[in-house]
C-alpha cells in the first residue's frame, strides 16, 4: 500500500468513526421534528412543545415482552444500538453506570437493538455488563416506528430521554463521550413538575 493510499484509508476510517454508525438504514428511514433546540450536542424539547406519548411493545433479548407504556411515571432513557457499532461499544459503560446511579430514583433504561439477533445482542450485554433490558427491533421495527415523525433517531447510536408521560424531552445523536450531558438531561427531566 502506498503512503497516499494509506493516508486516504486513514481519513476514510476517521470520518466513519467521527460520524458514528450513521451509515445504517436508521439514518435514512426517519426524519426530525419541530419545537427543538440543540444545546451542547443534545436536542432539548421544551415541555409545552413535546409531542405525543410514545409506545411500542417488543420482545427483549431474554424473550420477555417490554412495553414502553408500562414505564409511565418514570423518566425513561432509550438508547438505539447494535453490537457491531464501535461508538455503541464505547458508550456502553457510560449508560450502564448511569442506569446504576439512577436505579432507585424513578429512571428506567431501555436499549433498542436495531440489527442483531438475540445471541449476538446477549453476548454484547454480557461483555459490557449491561443490566437494563434491550428489545430486539430488527424484525418488526416497532420501536423505530414509534419514534418516527417526532424527533427521530437519525443515526446509531442515538439516546433519548423521555419524560414521565413518555414524551421526548431530549435526544443525543452519536456516541456519548462522557456521562455529564446525559446525566444533566436526566436530572433536569426528573425535576420537572
Amino acid at each position: 500500500m502506498t503512503a497516499r493510499a494509506a493516508a486516504i484509508a486513514g481519513l476514510i476510517g476517521l470520518s466513519l468513526l467521527l460520524a458514528g454508525c450513521s451509515s445504517d438504514d436508521l439514518a435514512n428511514d426517519f426524519g426530525g421534528g419541530a419545537g427543538e433546540t440543540t444545546t451542547g450536542g443534545a436536542t432539548v424539547v421544551a415541555q409545552k412543545e413535546r409531542g405525543d406519548s410514545l409506545d411500542f411493545e417488543e420482545k427483549t433479548i431474554d424473550g420477555s415482552t417490554l412495553s414502553l407504556a408500562e414505564l409511565r411515571g418514570d423518566v425513561v432513557v432509550v438508547n438505539f444500538w447494535y453490537a457491531g457499532c464501535a461508538p455503541c461499544r464505547a458508550e456502553a459503560p457510560i449508560l450502564q453506570g448511569l442506569s446504576e446511579d439512577y436505579a432507585d430514583k424513578g429512571v428506567s433504561f431501555v436499549g433498542v437493538n436495531t440489527v442483531d439477533q438475540a445471541a449476538t445482542a446477549l453476548s454484547f450485554e454480557k461483555k459490557y455488563g449491561i443490566g437494563y433490558p434491550s428489545v430486539l427491533d430488527v424484525e418488526s421495527g416497532a420501536a423505530r416506528i414509534a419514534f418516527a415523525g417526532q424527533i427521530a433517531p437519525s443515526a446509531v447510536p442515538t439516546t433519548f430521554v423521555l419524560d414521565r408521560d413518555g414524551r421526548i424531552a431530549a435526544r443525543i445523536v452519536g456516541q456519548l463521550e462522557s456521562k455529564s450531558i446525559l446525566n444533566t438531561l436526566i436530572s433536569e427531566t426528573l425535576a420537572e413538575q
